[in-house]
């Protein structure tokens, strides 16, 4: 059933979106000077906004915004990531072309956005999938190729058997080895691709991220466990008739207790040896390297290879836990010190020995592995040598021996075997070998969707296959393979700060004034693939010459989920709640509300309906309060000097403060709580007195201008009931019109009312008649000052005041207190600015307690009450009714 609003929200937010784009609040003028500019990982196009976009991208909107009332040109840029194989497969599905199921996606989610009242800069949109964009893909990829960054070259690649495509290793999923789109499990296969030499920047990118103090340690970590720099040491192990096969190991040290050899299925030897030995053929095809589970398999090939520190023979097999792509595809097994080789070698009864034994005791490995450093044995001359002392030696003694520094990082494999993905702008050629498109000939369009029920529909299309040389001129044929579409968004960023150039993928001058992006947010889940692909590029063009910036993202802020019953939304487990129908029954406001308030942004939360409902109605509320006083509904006076309206005149001070810093550190929560504190507050300062003009007015105003970035639409009605013109979008933001420390004012009152309910709660009091405050007399003051001051001997440094000195027994207990705290110990108001500050509060514990309140300097009050009060504590004495 539709609810009933007090207000039309819908009527309101559509005459503002209307305005703020006749007007083009949100356009960035290509002569601005280094914009804020904040960017949310742009989407791919699936049909319709889910509650983890509209989580996204409010608090990329939010922050934008706030900068603009901060007076900075803002560039806040939207794009669509529109390549990718789910767009083929949806379009195979219902027998369209995957362009048009695309657009149709991209005019949905567009549509959605504009009703979220988003502040995008919609004159830079991009969409990927145009040839005005992928040109460009395909102008990097040739100099990429002209600077030796992108080969051709045969290897081993993961196969998804179901998309039937290729996949790099950061799109292979868990233990499972699973593909990231689909699940099906991933096979291995031997294929001539393309690749982007990423590992050439491997260093660089490693060392950068040192340099990324604005990114979660967590995303760090993760970047750099995925390069994976280990130092450690190649070596040969010589295999009769075949030659001296390299290894890598960090464990040298232990090469005296190598008793096995194993080889990849795929390294070079293992294909030279089944080429000679079918039945070894048939053994080896029965390895499985991506299967899971803790079962190492392996097969003997009839091989020895001779160990180079021992002189003996061991044996050589096929193992299916050896990879083709880590280290050399071959180890030198050593099951006493590691534990995957000593699972291998209890499965197939090579011999276990330790060569390392730990300095403080013995070891039992039979049992399991040491895999710690110690001191050698067994080892001919290194015998009771540490560790390192032995790598090192053993580097320099072994002939084919030699430090070296190996990476996880693998190269960036970009083909795809796929139709719907920017076309590789390669020939090939019988004469010429792969061949360049030429500049001028850019772009490679894609041709008409030809959709096939297996494989690439791009090579069933003749017309697009068939082509000339442009070297030759002889027949030749198109590259089939498209990019992967990690490339489209490894450098839209740039693109979005010139779209309309049509000579360079990007203007140089103006990227090199905007870049890098200031606030990035997005889902963790690209912290490896898609934020590191970007750094590599930006480095790579900036060695290009095209651009000074190195890293391309300040700030990463990736953004926590949204979940119903703390479960992750998800249309496979139903439990997906739609944008569109909280939009429609209670306005983007609300839903903007909501999301921003009820955690922080890198935070996960769960979506209530109790929770959207009370957005609402606050907005309600917020709304009738400015239409009350715009409408003199609101009765108010001119007196501007009584406490109660110091209090609140200073309260809106400490809210700007506190919801500044919120917003300016993406703390979006505490910045509404504490505007919506002031709200409430101006609700009960009208309640509780006449409300001064002046004061209430500044509060509601304030109030409106600190909603602004959340709430865009009510806040515009609000702005213009108030009788400001323009737009609230483009105001300023407000300023504290006190230098006071508020935050130590808030915490006096708040400690002083928690003391007094306590009171009340332990003497059983439900009618107070009065309650005494008194404040701490100046001499206590003066101790603290000193203790604070004091390094070590709190005690001695407050007596040795010679006023202090003078209260005696009374400035001796106070010293030990004080000395016992002395860590913990602050600076406090002055007495006379705890007393203004409680006085100005009194209202407040009037209307809680509704009881008389006495508040007294200490020189005024009862001896025995003021001798309790501390700086910051005041002494409280209760009467009964």
């Amino acid at each position: 059933m539709q609810r009933q609003d007090t207000y039309d929200h819908a009527a309101i937010e559509s005459k503002w979106q209307e305005r703020w784009a006749d007007a083009d609040v949100y356009r960035t003028s290509d002569d601005a000077t280094d914009p804020s500019y904040v960017l949310a990982m742009f989407p791919y196009p699936s049909g319709d906004l889910h509650m983890g976009h509209v989580r996204n991208y409010t608090i990329t909107d939010a922050y934008a915004r706030y900068q603009r009332l901060q007076g900075e040109d803002v560039l806040h840029p939207m794009g669509w990531d529109s390549f990718g194989l789910p767009a083929e497969n949806a379009a195979i599905e219902r027998e369209i072309n995957p362009r048009e199921w695309t657009m149709d996606c991209i005019d949905t989610m567009k549509t959605q956005m504009q009703s979220m009242g988003f502040g995008y800069d919609w004159n830079r949109e991009i969409t990927t999938c145009e040839p005005d964009y992928y040109r460009w893909n395909q102008w990097l990829f040739k100099r990429f190729y002209e600077e030796g960054l992108a080969e051709r070259k045969g290897g081993e690649v993961n196969w998804c058997p179901s998309c039937e495509t290729v996949l790099a290793d950061e799109q292979v999923e868990g233990e499972a080895e699973l593909c990231w789109r689909c699940g099906t499990p991933v096979e291995s296969r031997t294929l001539d691709q393309w690749f982007l030499t990423i590992t050439d920047y491997a260093d660089e990118l490693l060392d950068g991220i040192d340099e990324l103090d604005e990114w979660p340690d967590s995303v760090r970590g993760m970047q750099r466990n995925w390069i994976g720099r280990q130092e450690g040491t190649t070596v040969e192990f010589e295999v009769p008739e075949f030659g001296g096969i390299e290894v890598f190991t960090t464990r040298l040290d232990t090469i005296y207790g190598a008793t096995f050899f194993a080889l990849a299925p795929g390294h070079e030897l293992t294909q030279e040896l089944i080429a000679d030995d079918p039945e070894l053929a048939t053994q080896v095809e029965t390895l499985d390297p991506d299967a899971d589970g803790d079962e190492k398999r392996g097969v003997f090939t009839g091989e020895y290879a001779i160990n180079p520190a021992t002189g003996e023979e061991i044996p050589v097999y096929v193992a299916d836990f050896v990879l083709s792509d880590v280290g050399t595809g071959a180890l030198m097994g050593v099951p006493g010190h590691d534990q995957r080789d000593h699972e291998f070698a209890t499965e197939y009864d090579i011999d276990i020995e330790q060569v390392v034994a730990p300095a403080d005791g013995e070891v039992e490995i039979d049992e399991e592995a040491y895999t710690g450093d110690g001191v050698l044995v067994d080892s001919g001359e290194y015998d009771g040598i540490e560790s390192a002392a032995a790598r090192d030696r053993l580097v320099a003694d072994l002939d084919t021996a030699a430090n070296h520094t190996q990476y996880r990082l693998r190269d960036w494999l970009i083909s795809r075997q796929r139709y719907w993905g920017t076309p590789i702008p390669v020939v090939h050629c019988d004469e010429c070998g792969p061949v360049m498109v030429p500049d001028e000939e850019l772009p490679v369009e894609l041709p008409e969707f030809v959709p096939t029920p297996t494989g690439n529909p791009l090579e069933e299309v003749d017309s697009f296959v068939e082509t000339e040389c442009p070297e030759c001129g002889g027949p030749a044929e198109r590259e089939t393979d498209t990019m992967d579409t990690f490339m489209d968004s490894s450098w839209y960023f740039l693109r979005f700060t010139s779209p309309d150039s049509e000579d360079v993928p990007f203007d140089t001058e103006r990227a090199n004034d905007w870049m890098p992006v200031d606030e990035y947010v997005g889902g963790i889940e690209h912290a490896i693939m898609h934020l590191l692909y970007s750094r590599f590029v930006t480095r790579a063009i900036g060695d290009m010459e095209l651009l000074d910036v190195r890293e391309p993202f300040e700030h990463y802020l990736p953004q926590g989920m949204v979940q119903l019953d703390g479960t992750a939304m998800s249309s496979s487990k139903g439990n997906v709640v739609s944008p569109v129908e909280i939009m429609d029954e209670y306005g983007a406001d609300t839903a903007r509300l909501f999301v921003m308030g009820a955690a922080r942004p890198s935070k996960d939360f769960d979506w209530t309906e109790r929770g959207v409902r009370s957005s609402n109605e606050f907005i309600e509320r917020l709304l009738g309060m400015v239409e009350a006083f715009a409408a003199d509904e609101t009765t108010t006076t001119d007196a501007g000097e009584r406490p109660i309206d110091e209090y609140v005149a200073r309260e809106i001070d400490a809210t700007i403060d506190e919801a500044s810093a919120g917003y300016e550190n993406f703390r979006f929560n505490d910045a509404l709580r504490e505007a919506r504190g002031l709200v409430s507050l101006l609700r009960r300062y009208r309640e509780q007195a006449t409300p001064d003009e002046h004061t209430f007015e500044r509060g509601l105003h304030t109030a409106v201008r600190l909603f602004a970035p959340v709430t865009p639409h009510v806040t515009e009605e609000c702005w213009t009931a108030l009788g400001e013109d323009g737009f609230v979008a483009a105001a300023d933001w407000p300023e504290a019109a006190h230098d006071a420390d508020h935050e130590a004012e808030r915490q006096l009152v708040a400690n002083t009312r928690e003391d007094v309910r306590h009171i009340l709660d332990v003497a059983n009091i439900e009618e107070p008649a009065a309650i005494e405050v008194v404040v701490a007399p100046e001499w206590k003051h003066r101790a603290l000052d000193v203790a604070i001051a004091s390094d070590e001997d709190v005690v001695g440094s407050v007596m040795a005041d010679e006023e202090l000195r003078e209260r005696g027994e009374a400035a001796a207990d106070y010293a030990k207190d004080l000395a016992e705290r002395h860590q913990s110990l602050t600076e406090a108001l002055t007495p006379a600015a705890e007393f203004a500050a409680l006085e100005r509060a009194t209202w407040l514990f009037e209307r809680e307690f509704d009881a008389e309140i006495r508040l007294e300097r200490a020189s005024d009050a009862p001896d025995d009450v003021a001798r309790t009060a501390t700086p910051g504590r005041p002494a409280i004495e209760i009467h009964e009714g």
